[in-house]
C-alpha cells in the first residue's frame, strides 16, 4: 500500500497510465487520447484529472474505473479521478503515437478542416482524410455518424474499403 513517506513518482504513473487503453478503441491508451489531463499527489491521496472526449461520453464511467483499477495493481490505495470539463477535450490532445496507433488499427486520426462530415456530404470533391489503409487521399464521407459518436464513415474511392474517421473537435 502506497504511504505518504513512500509515494510512486507521478512519472511513473504516468507510464503505468499508458496501459489503461480507450474502451471504444482499445490499441490507444487514455494517456495517447490526450484525456489524463494531470496527475499529482494531494498528501496520500493520488488524484488523477481527466477530461472527457465530449461531456456525454458514454466510457467516462468505464475508463475512470479502469484508471482506479490499474492504480489499484501497483497498490495505490487511495485515489481521486477528477473530471474536468474545461477547457473542452480537443483531438490536438491525441499525442503522435496515438495518431498513429489509430492508423495501424484502420481509423482515420483527425485532420484539422475535416471536422464535420456535414459539408463533406454536400460537396462532391474529395475530402483532406486520408485512408488507412491505402494511404489515398480520395476519400469521401459516407456518414457523420461512424461506430461511435467521435467518429464519422468513409470510404476510400481508390482501394473502395470503408473506414472509420476519428472527428476533430
Amino acid at each position: 500500500m502506497q504511504t505518504a513517506a513512500k509515494k510512486t513518482s507521478v512519472a511513473t504513473v504516468w507510464s503505468w497510465l499508458e496501459n489503461v487503453p480507450d474502451p471504444e478503441i482499445p490499441v490507444i491508451s487514455v494517456v495517447d487520447l490526450g484525456i489524463v489531463r494531470d496527475v499529482v499527489w494531494v498528501d496520500d491521496r493520488l488524484v488523477i484529472s481527466v477530461t472527457p472526449t465530449y461531456s456525454g461520453c458514454p466510457a467516462t464511467a468505464v475508463i475512470s474505473l479502469e484508471i482506479e483499477n490499474e492504480l489499484r495493481r501497483h497498490d495505490v490505495e487511495k485515489v481521486e479521478i477528477k473530471t474536468i470539463l474545461s477547457p473542452a477535450w480537443t483531438t490536438d490532445w491525441i499525442t503522435e503515437a496515438g495518431r498513429q496507433k489509430l492508423k495501424d488499427y484502420g481509423i482515420a486520426p483527425p485532420v484539422n478542416g475535416a471536422a464535420s462530415c456535414a459539408g463533406a456530404l454536400m460537396r462532391p470533391a474529395f475530402s483532406a482524410v486520408e485512408c488507412p489503409h491505402c494511404g489515398s487521399s480520395e476519400t469521401k464521407c459516407v456518414s457523420q455518424f461512424g461506430s461511435t459518436p467521435c467518429k464519422a464513415s468513409y470510404r476510400c474511392e481508390e482501394c473502395l474499403e470503408p473506414f472509420d474517421y476519428f472527428k476533430s473537435f
